[in-house]
């Protein structure tokens, strides 16, 4: 039941907004009652933490284990990060709005869970780009902060407007991502 509570109410804030969307919209989607709610949990904006605490855990989870994979190189490291995100958007769709629109919403008690885990994902990236600059694949001017930055920009803010089923795939949108990142957008 707290699976369909979290599904459900991810498809409620990413429809109407958590503001807008009240604990009894929830338990009338799913037929069930306030006490049921609150078996599982003690307020709305717990329910929001936990939905942002899944989605982050995930997130770095998966980009440690591309991190540790030793057979790829830092661009391959960086491209695949980037697919992930991008298909991460496209199958949670729903979870990466709540996360990105929603974080506003939070306590800063709650947010004490979520931004460590946001910050090491970020901290994950700045360290590729300073090890690929000083093994010679990326540029040596670079300032690893600032890209990672930009990365997270560009990849993040897909939520807004990718749409699955679209004119062009997660992979496709990727790819394009992965080409600008590593090799610019001038023509030769």
């Amino acid at each position: 039941m707290k699976e369909k509570i979290t599904e459900q109410s991810i498809r409620l804030f990413e429809k109407k907004g958590f503001s807008e969307t009240s604990i009894q919209d929830i338990v009338d989607s799913l037929g069930v009652t306030k006490g049921t709610f609150y078996y599982y949990f003690s307020s709305k904006e717990e329910l929001l933490m936990d939905i942002h605490y899944k989605y982050i855990k995930n997130l770095v989870e998966n980009q440690e284990k591309i991190l540790h994979n030793d057979k790829n190189n830092c661009k391959a490291k960086l491209s695949e990060i980037v697919h992930m995100l991008i298909g991460n958007i496209d199958i949670q769709g729903q979870s990466a709005k709540i996360f990105f629109r929603e974080m506003k919403n939070l306590k800063p008690e709650h947010l004490e869970k979520i931004i460590p885990l946001r910050d090491q994902f970020r901290i994950n990236i700045e360290e590729l780009i300073k090890k690929g600059i000083e093994k010679g694949e990326f540029k040596n001017h670079l300032n690893a902060p600032i890209i990672a930055l930009g990365i997270l920009g560009v990849t993040n803010w897909s939520y807004q407007w990718f749409k699955t089923g679209g004119s062009m795939s997660a992979k496709e949108v990727s790819d394009m991502f992965v080409d600008m990142i590593l090799n610019g957008i001038a023509g030769h």
